[in-house]
């Protein structure tokens, strides 16, 4: 039997580790994936970390057992996607000494001491937190001084990846965006930016473009492997950057993309930043637009594990026919979920029901809550998207886990009063976008990938009228919790 040309396509999300084997024309031949594993760091108030070289031996363990599913491939080309936030920091022999990821908040503490906030967002595109990489460097300066000054070279959880494969040490475009180190608009390291954390560019690899060759797949790792020895490594980029490319949406269209986190993603080819910097810009993966992003939160995270308690066993079919009998009235839901203008997260969170306790109140009308409150905080997000930059299209792309959700996409088809288009490629998106990356880099023509399904708008007018009772519920458990 002829051997398929494939490629080897590693996706760490802030929950999982994923490795994929698919063949140039996006068929998926297999996917293996496990949690990823974290500790907590009691130094600090909200620190959660990760062991490089366990995740290595993670990574290397499902790609094994990909490759052995996938049958007889000839591995053309290795990348990667990953987390955006997250960063892996090197020695000067590239050992890896520690892994922090999106989720970890290490630098909060001094978050304080940042002297000009201002110019971070004009030359960041984002307003400064400690979600940000620059202030999880500030928090192992601060806390760990002996192992921040073994500190040779900081890399995205993705160019981590890629350096792991290759040896070669570089930061793309789209995920040095989230470093609070990089001029989104001048597309390079900034001195300013610098300058403002005390850290010294030395430690910033140099940037590389998505897409591109970064180098040959070393010999070891081939040979553990057991795959192709001339195999190249290509330029991943951020896994919300990947699952964009993989709806291959226009210029001003507008992208959900499901998944932990919830990202809204509009594509604009100038920098457009908010003048109250509610949103972030940052680079895509091609070399010339933007995107310009609210983000959710966490939405996808408390559906998953509010799953693991209503439904521990059963599958999303059920959950979807159960759906069907719940109504708006049951239960109504808060959950920690971001609003781009508020300026402290909701840390108070649950349910509103009537009582005493209803018969009619179920598990589905928990569910049915939780994915209320995921539709209407992508929609109080998407209005501050518009308030900087526009949107006129009558439709809006879907993809990521989450809107394999029949109940989910109408919802959010209800409020928007647009359709939703769904492509064949949203279950996988960032790895299939990662698929189009290593045929770019290959000189290998991509194919558009078929529209899947639309959904359209039903009774918009009622459904603004539930989505204030929303509005008024969420107000309540931010009370609370001051």
């Amino acid at each position: 039997m002829a051997q398929k040309q494939a490629y080897l396509i590693v996706d760490i999300g802030t929950g999982n580790a994923r490795v994929a084997v698919s063949t140039v024309d996006g068929e998926l031949l297999s996917i293996k994936r496990e949690n990823v594993h974290y500790e907590t760091d009691p130094n600090f108030e909200d620190s959660i970390f990760f062991n490089p070289e366990d995740l290595w031996q993670q990574i290397l363990k499902l790609s094994t057992a990909a490759l052995a599913e996938a049958g007889e491939v000839q591995v053309n080309a290795i990348t990667a996607t990953s987390q955006r936030e997250g960063i892996v920091v090197v020695d000067q022999a590239g050992k890896s000494l520690l892994g922090m990821p999106n989720i970890d908040h290490r630098g909060r503490k001094w978050e304080v001491d940042l002297q000009d906030k201002d110019l971070v967002y004009n030359l960041s595109g984002r307003y400064p937190t400690s979600l940000f990489s620059a202030f999880k460097l500030v928090g192992v300066r601060e806390v760990y001084p002996e192992l921040f000054a073994d500190i040779a070279s900081v890399m995205s959880i993705s160019d981590w990846i890629q350096f792991q494969f290759s040896g070669i040490a570089g930061y793309e475009h789209s995920q040095a965006s989230e470093t609070l180190l990089y001029d989104v608009e001048t597309k390079q390291w900034s001195k300013d930016l610098l300058a403002q954390f005390a850290i010294d560019e030395e430690i910033l690899p140099p940037l590389k473009d998505a897409g591109t060759i970064l180098g040959p797949i070393q010999v070891a790792v081939a040979n553990t492997l057991g795959i192709n020895p001339e195999a190249v490594v290509v330029v991943g980029g951020g896994d919300t950057q990947l699952a964009i490319r993989s709806m291959e949406p226009s210029a001003n269209d507008v992208v959900i993309v499901s998944g932990t986190t919830t990202p809204i993603i509009k594509i604009v080819s100038s920098y457009e930043k908010d003048a109250e910097q509610r949103t972030w810009t940052s680079r895509h993966i091609d070399a010339d637009n933007f995107i310009l992003e609210a983000n959710a939160g966490v939405t996808g995270l408390n559906y998953q594990r509010l799953k693991e308690i209503f439904y521990p066993n059963e599958g999303y079919d059920v959950i979807e026919r159960e759906l069907e009998d719940a109504t708006y009235s049951q239960c109504v839901a808060s959950l920690g979920s971001l609003i781009a203008d508020e300026e402290e997260p909701l840390t108070k969170g649950g349910f509103i029901f009537n009582a005493p306790v209803s018969h009619q109140l179920t598990r589905g009308s928990f569910v049915f809550a939780i994915l209320w409150d995921i539709a209407c905080s992508i929609y109080e997000n998407y209005k501050f998207l518009c308030d900087v930059s526009p949107h006129s299209e009558s439709y809006i792309w879907a993809c990521g886990g989450g809107v394999e959700s029949r109940k989910l996409r109408q919802f959010i088809a209800n409020l928007f009063g647009k359709s939703i288009k769904i492509r064949d490629t949203f279950r996988q998106a960032s790895v299939l976008g990662g698929v189009f990356l290593c045929n770019d880099a290959l000189g290998v023509s991509n194919a558009t990938p078929a529209l899947l399904e639309e959904i359209f708008p039903q009774d918009h007018e009622e459904f603004e009228k539930l989505y204030q009772e929303w509005r008024n519920a969420r107000k309540t458990f931010k009370q609370v919790g001051q």
